[in-house]
């Protein structure tokens, strides 16, 4: 089971959008990377595609971060926490705050 996942509310703990709240669009395992939405946006140049209807210019996209620079957000503390995964008694696998001790809805 995975700490992090897709649809999480995380804030970021390092780099230029640090304190920055955000929503997970994507989780990238292979490269323990996430993109989160509104986190780490750069400008891209995008050539036009008149076949595919696409048009060109400057696009806003965001660029995926290492997932060891966020947190999950625990909305009791209104703070980043840590988070543990623990068995529960009928041998569900679920994942906690440690710091509240409170189980992550998601």
């Amino acid at each position: 089971m995975k700490k992090i996942k897709k649809g999480d509310e995380v804030i970021v703990i390092a780099g230029k959008d640090k304190g920055k709240k955000g929503i997970i669009l994507t989780v990238l395992n292979a490269e323990e990377k996430v993109i989160v939405e509104g986190i780490n946006l750069v400008k891209k140049h995008v050539k036009a595609n008149p076949n595919a209807g696409e048009r060109g210019g400057v696009v806003t996209k965001p660029m995926p971060i290492h997932r060891s620079n966020v947190m999950l957000h625990d909305p009791t503390s209104q703070k980043g926490s840590r988070v543990g995964i623990r068995t529960e008694e009928d041998g569900k696998k679920v994942r906690y705050f440690k710091s509240s001790n409170e189980l992550v809805n998601a």
